[in-house]
């Protein structure tokens, strides 16, 4: 089976959130499952500067792409996902991607995924390469679907082939005015008011990506059903009800070569769920390096997030009077909204001996708080998928999240579950998005942070929990071999 698989950033060579995960992992699993993987990238400058082995494909020589009305040479260029033989193809066009960020707020946005969508299509023909299925992952690469049923609908490369189209983050649309329609050279027909291109009066690329792909997936069950609401929809719900039987929920897995207590570098101590001796050693250090007092009998709460209100920080907000009064410490981690990096700098400042902050990303220190925190906490408003949380669970760091997304598909409520008459309870859960659900499910896990038995017995059924990626791999392909069926 041949896969291509687009995305606008892939570990190691750019990530800015989760779908770099994903790209970057993902194809080498289903390599090992027999597809041939090809992933295409934009060639950003800031690849460049990190010195990756990339070769020029001299061979295939510049194609031109018109975009606005302007013509630009573009040029392919290729590497391997590391521990693979998973060709990535880089698109290279440094008019549009010599930027200093991946994602910009540039008048041109809409060009650069336009020169990008059409550089894979072109490139693909390049190299002669029939696609049975092509991946898509949100909305930079959403004009793939319609170009593939439209603009090249005649080109016998593309005659068979299908095409999946994962939502990472409903919240982001890719909306442009109607000059990034006419800029992307599709049938005038597709733009009236609320048609499948269009949104609020804009040019939508996930709304295209979503009408004109053969099956719909996102990163977990519970999101996949939730986007089917007002409430978490972003205004496609109406479309995904529409195409209901098509869209399904995959879980993310993560790569426990990276995330792994026994194994993981960059903690000072490792150790397992067999010996947990390691753990409270790493809390001991981490509170050191932050200048907070150790103490067996009180829990560390850990947050490293990006700072929005997506991800439940007005809330905190609301409940940080409540928290503070909880005999626990705290270190945060993450950078984002200004008023949420204030917050978290000021209460570190009036709790000195209880609560530290760094705001910014520490790759190091992302591992180390996983590892030296007793609790982690993940309040989300939504989570598609989420992957701190299952990071967490390896780790033993217990945690509180609230039940939505991949946070309800991958959290138990460890009361609930002996509600239930089992005890395979994993963590503590909140639905109620209120600061004084939050407070509330903080305290139980408080509180039971002092019962050691039933904390250990917590601890161990998290680390037992396996969210790898070859349970998510093999969903995916029996997603590909459905659609390759006669008549889908």
């Amino acid at each position: 089976m041949n896969i291509v698989f687009i995305s606008s950033e892939a570990v190691p060579f750019i990530k800015t959130g989760g779908l770099a995960d994903v790209a970057g992992f993902l194809p080498k699993i289903l390599e090992k499952h027999g597809c041939k993987v090809k992933v295409f990238l934009p060639l950003y400058s800031l690849i460049l500067k990190k010195n990756f082995s990339l070769i020029q494909r001299t061979d295939l020589g510049e194609i031109t792409i018109e975009v606005a009305g302007q013509s630009y040479l573009v040029q392919l260029y290729q590497s391997v996902l590391p521990d693979s033989n998973v060709e990535v193809n880089f698109i290279h066009c440094p008019h549009f991607f010599n930027r200093s960020c991946v994602y910009t707020n540039d008048p041109d946005e809409d060009q650069r995924f336009i020169l990008f969508s059409k550089g894979v299509m072109e490139f693909l023909i390049k190299l002669n390469w029939h696609a049975d299925i092509i991946h898509c992952n949100d909305w930079q690469t959403g004009l793939i679907p319609i170009y593939i049923k439209d603009n090249y609908r005649h080109h016998s490369i593309f005659a068979k082939t299908k095409t999946l189209f994962t939502i990472h983050n409903i919240g982001y649309q890719g909306k442009f005015p109607y000059s990034a329609f006419i800029n992307a050279d599709l049938n005038h027909e597709y733009f009236f008011s609320e048609g499948p291109v269009v949104t609020d009066n804009h040019f939508s690329f996930l709304k295209t990506g979503l009408w004109f792909s053969d099956i719909i997936t996102t990163v977990s069950e519970t999101y996949a059903n939730e986007i089917l609401t007002p409430e978490f929809g972003s205004g496609l719900e109406n479309v995904l009800l529409f195409k209901k039987d098509h869209l399904y929920g995959i879980l993310n897995g993560v790569d426990y070569a990276l995330w792994n207590p026994e194994t993981d570098h960059h903690l000072p101590f490792n150790y397992s769920q067999n010996d947990l001796s390691g753990k409270l050693e790493n809390k001991r250090y981490l509170l050191k390096r932050f200048n907070l007092d150790f103490y067996d009998n009180i829990p560390l709460i850990g947050i490293v997030s990006r700072f929005a209100g997506q991800k439940g920080f007005d809330i905190f907000a609301e409940a940080v009077p409540d928290l503070m009064l909880l005999n626990a410490q705290w270190i945060i981690l993450g950078s984002g909204e200004t008023k949420y990096e204030s917050l978290f700098k000021s209460i570190a400042g009036y709790y000195p001996r209880k609560i530290a902050s760094h705001i910014g990303f520490d790759e190091e220190l992302s591992h180390l708080i996983e590892a030296g925190a007793d609790i982690f906490l993940m309040p989300s408003h939504y989570e598609p998928c989420g992957l701190n949380q299952i990071y967490s669970l390896k780790y033993g760091t217990v945690p509180v999240v609230r039940k939505t997304g991949g946070l309800a598909d991958t959290i138990q409520d460890w009361d609930e579950s002996l509600y239930s008459g089992n005890d395979n309870g994993n963590g503590f859960s909140f639905f109620d998005y209120s600061h004084y659900a939050l407070s509330l499910s903080v305290r139980r896990a408080v509180s039971t942070f002092r019962f050691k038995e039933t904390w250990h017995k917590i601890q161990i059924n998290g680390m037992k929990n396996d969210f790898s990626w070859d349970k998510s791999a093999l969903k995916y392909l029996l997603l590909y071999e459905k659609l390759l069926k006669p008549g889908y």
